[in-house]
């Protein structure tokens, strides 16, 4: 069963870091472009990170302003996406998701993924 599971969101003052996890079952992970998006309340869900399948190649939305950093860990067959200095702008869920490498849509065009999990809440408040 192909399946995606997002961990680690939780309540973290500003400033703070969390470190969310996504792990993979049915298939594996580095052939895939992995994603993560993020939906607040009120708001269109958007893309906060990307990396390619089998490259590495990594791309962030320009709200990012280097705080976060997506890597994977393939021998868990997990994405993992490190946040830094968050902001309370930062709450959200957060999702991600999976789709085959391609090159031919641009990384945060969502209906080009496949799979998705079912999201981790991030909560950033003093």
């Amino acid at each position: 069963q192909v399946q995606l599971v997002e961990s680690g969101g939780e309540v973290v003052q500003p400033g703070g870091s969390l470190r969310l996890s996504c792990a993979a079952s049915g298939f594996n992970l580095d052939e895939y472009d992995i994603s993560w998006f993020r939906q607040a309340p009120g708001k269109e869900r958007e893309g906060v990170s990307f990396i390619r399948g089998n490259t590495d190649r990594k791309y962030y939305g320009h709200f990012v302003k280097g705080r976060f950093a997506i890597s994977r860990d393939n021998a868990k067959n997990t994405v993992v996406l490190q946040m830094n200095s968050l902001e309370v702008e930062d709450t959200a869920v957060y999702y991600c998701a999976a789709r085959i490498s391609t090159y031919g849509s641009a990384w945060y065009v969502q209906d080009t993924y496949t799979y998705w999990g079912q999201g981790t809440q991030v909560t950033v408040s003093s």
